[in-house]
């Protein structure tokens, strides 16, 4: 009995020895760490980056949208100039048409050629005059077929090469809409994982960074050479511009309920009377750059090394501008963002005749 029992024994030993080094048997193993949680200034950093990569995007929108307007407006203007052209040359067919068959009616000839085959020498000699000036007429007439012809076909071929860019343009829309949505929506899911307090700890912070850029600025004694007088046009600017502070910013927009930055600036100096490029790329590319030195209310200050945003300088080392998707047109120090330099949309003297 007692061997009977250690027997069992030492089978239940081996068998749970068996189980513990079996190859077969799966064990929980611990979870490794997950990735360390970034700090609130890294997401303000990358939140930054994806706002700054949609802005870009926002730009190459904008100017293919730009382009496919004039493109649009070009190719109407070609299709009236075809239609036109096409009636000249109808108009011009039907005027040789009757003066084929009126040679026809004749036997094959005018009837200038047929005076001149009269006996009376002095209706021949208005004959030939008149047969002269019949064989210019021809000429100019079949000349100006001709060019009639050759302009429509231009027309023509300038109305192709006008729908292969705007099909292009629409091209770089999409992709740059694809773009714009995809920096946007990371940025949206990066917020939505932050607490309500960590949201208004992070706004805390981008108002910090905006303030110790604006310091540094005037830090370095700028705003004392700052004195220039707005124009006429820019004082209309500023005060079409501040009267858009609280509307939100939308890319794309031009107003009137919404805005991007240079969808504001454009459409504030457009109400000045003062017709500028819809992007802040093409406002630094084609307006006259100026010192910072010698700014005044209303010049646009554009900024980031690839010209992506602009503000409407105002005054007091202030500008007004529309920041980003979820905020609003604003005030903000002039130099809260890396100022790549700045633009100057009228060319009138200053108010005051010392500036």
């Amino acid at each position: 009995m007692n061997r009977r029992r250690c027997a069992a024994a030492a089978i239940t030993v081996v068998c749970a020895v068996t189980l513990l080094v079996s190859p077969g048997q799966a064990f929980a193993a611990p979870a490794p760490p997950g990735p360390p949680k970034k700090s609130l200034e890294e997401v303000r950093k990358e939140l930054d980056e994806l706002y700054h990569k949609a802005s870009s995007a926002t730009d190459a929108y904008n100017l293919a949208e730009e382009q496919a307007k004039q493109q649009s407006d070009q190719i109407v203007q070609l299709a009236k100039e075809i239609v036109k052209g096409q009636a000249r040359i109808d108009d011009l067919k039907d005027r040789a048409g009757a003066t084929a068959r009126a040679q026809y009616r004749g036997g094959g000839l005018p009837p200038e050629a047929q005076f001149a085959l009269t006996d009376d020498p002095q209706l021949f000699l208005d004959a030939v005059g008149r047969i002269n000036s019949g064989g210019k007429a021809t000429k100019d007439l079949l000349g100006e077929m001709n060019r009639t012809q050759a302009d429509l076909a231009a027309y023509s071929r300038e109305a192709s090469t006008q729908w292969a860019r705007l099909e292009a343009n629409r091209v770089k829309q999409e992709k740059a809409k694809k773009e714009i949505n995809k920096q946007i929506a990371a940025a949206k899911s990066i917020e939505k994982q932050l607490q309500k307090e960590e949201l208004a700890r992070l706004l805390k912070l981008e108002q910090d960074a905006a303030y110790r850029a604006q310091t540094a600025w005037l830090g370095s004694g700028v705003l004392k050479e700052i004195n220039g007088r707005a124009t006429e046009q820019g004082k209309a600017a500023v005060a079409f511009a501040t009267k858009q502070i609280g509307k939100p910013y939308v890319w794309g927009a031009e107003g009137p309920g919404s805005y991007d930055c240079s969808g504001l600036t454009s459409q504030a100096w457009a109400a000045a009377g003062r017709g500028i490029p819809r992007t802040s790329q093409e406002q630094w590319r084609q307006l006259p750059r100026i010192d910072i030195k010698d700014m005044r209310p209303g010049d646009l200050i554009i900024y980031h090394a690839d010209a992506s945003h602009v503000g409407m300088y105002v005054g007091d080392g202030a500008i007004v501008h529309a920041p980003r998707p979820g905020r609003n047109v604003t005030l903000a120090g002039a130099g809260s963002m890396a100022i790549l330099g700045v633009v100057r949309p009228d060319k009138q003297m200053a108010a005051d005749p010392d500036n």
